[in-house]
């Protein structure tokens, strides 16, 4: 990709990481957020690929977008009060978090402008996304299985406790 449209690409994620962000905190709607939060977790993967960091672009989507979302979601079907009246989703601390959240921008903008960036034309040395893939298949695959086991088995639980209820 050429030097213009990698930027293009660049400030088009970083809107969507941005605006979907502000999105899931300002929702009312809980699974609406979740949603937001979804491409949030896309466009940082995006960013990844940019970055030719394709393997973790892979584990963003698979853990980030695949496991916590869709637990984020389970978790959200399976509460029974959600959209109970008692249930308060307003937020009565706006002014400190507006002050907190301009402290930490006005600090963040400061450092950054301080700071001398150095880029590097060198390539990356390492691990490529082949010789891992071959790795955690071959000399890593009975810790990958036995995660794989311990997870589905808090599924069934969570599931198991959630239908108690």
């Amino acid at each position: 990709m050429e030097n213009g449209t990698q930027t293009a690409v660049f400030y088009i994620l970083s809107g969507l990481i941005v605006g979907s962000a502000f999105m899931v905190v300002s929702l009312k709607n809980i699974f609406h957020s979740a949603l937001f939060l979804v491409l949030c977790f896309f466009s940082v993967a995006g960013i990844y690929i940019l970055l030719s960091a394709e393997f973790v672009a892979a584990v963003q989507v698979l853990i980030y977008v695949g496991a916590i979302t869709v637990l984020l979601i389970f978790a959200i079907m399976l509460t029974a009060q959600l959209y109970s009246p008692s249930i308060k989703q307003s937020n009565e601390q706006v002014i400190p978090g507006i002050i907190i959240v301009g402290t930490l921008l006005i600090v963040t903008l400061s450092v950054l402008r301080r700071t001398s960036w150095r880029i590097s034309t060198e390539g990356i040395e390492g691990q490529s996304t082949v010789s891992i893939g071959k790795s955690l298949l071959t000399t890593y695959v009975l810790p990958f299985e036995v995660v794989s086991l311990v997870l589905i088995a808090a599924l069934i639980g969570a599931i198991i406790i959630a239908r108690r209820e």
